[in-house]
């Protein structure tokens, strides 16, 4: 306990899902935590209630970080608030919306490239300004999905954006290396979060799915946070530019029985 004793942490999407669990473990260990939700302002509550059941402080901020001025405005608050963040975890995003490349709309492309790409570069820039400012290290975590590597019929936009947030990771971790921030990604499979919503509710449905697994099952959000856990804190200061793929073994198994 207490790896990330004296730390900020501002996690997007940490109303529900991977970015809740995110939030309570970082508090476990020492960090006080800004919570944002885009609509989900109830899921927001439960966690800044958690964040301070850990004996820590929290915030709960309301941002599209799609959109520029929106996260600028929160960074500004959290800062007001806590004086810092040390740690970012980008981690808010949308599914692909269920249209194959000739039939989608512009504006549904725009909406998940809006949100998963352009946000998590909104707030990636402004966090190191901070922290050049101030002249410290920093922690940078990125969420992408194994549907970086894997492709799915029906999700160009959200493959597409996770694709390139593992490059915009990459390309992170060469530019900011000698000034001592951290940029790792966690590629996660499937999870059970409201982003599965249909596997959270229908056990037969999540049977029928998890056989494509390994391990046969679906993942925790808890699971993930501990990996958040390590990415955030000194155990991982030797890290960077590295992608964590946690899938219960998925991506060994694509193309078996070719």
């Amino acid at each position: 306990m207490g790896k990330l004793e004296g730390k900020v942490a501002l996690i997007t999407g940490s109303d529900s899902g991977i970015g809740q669990a995110s939030a309570i473990a970082f508090a476990q260990e020492g960090a006080n935590v800004v919570v944002t939700y885009h609509t989900d302002e109830e899921g927001a509550k439960e966690t800044l209630q958690k964040v301070e059941a850990a004996g820590r402080k929290g915030m709960v901020l309301k941002v599209d970080i799609s959109e520029e001025k929106e996260v600028e405005n929160m960074f500004d608050k959290a800062l007001k608030e806590f004086g810092k963040v040390n740690i970012l975890m980008n981690n808010a995003a949308i599914n692909g919306q269920g249209y194959k490349v000739a039939e989608m709309p512009t504006e549904k492309w725009d909406k998940a490239i809006k949100i998963n790409l352009y946000g998590t570069f909104f707030c990636t820039r402004r966090f190191i300004k901070e922290l050049r400012k101030q002249k410290e290290k920093g922690k940078i975590i990125n969420v992408s999905s194994v549907h970086e590597e894997i492709p799915a019929p029906g999700t160009a936009e959200y493959c597409a954006s996770k694709g390139a947030v593992r490059n915009f990771t990459r390309v992170l971790a060469l530019e900011l290396a000698e000034e001592g921030i951290n940029v790792n990604n966690i590629a996660p499979g499937m999870i059970l979060t409201p982003m599965n919503q249909e596997a959270v509710e229908d056990r037969e449905k999540r049977e029928d799915q998890v056989q494509h697994i390994p391990m046969k099952r679906a993942g925790r959000p808890e699971e993930i946070a501990k990996l958040a856990v390590f990415l955030a804190s000194s155990d991982s200061d030797y890290v960077t530019g590295s992608t964590y793929v946690m899938d219960g073994g998925l991506m060994q198994n694509v193309g078996q029985g070719a």
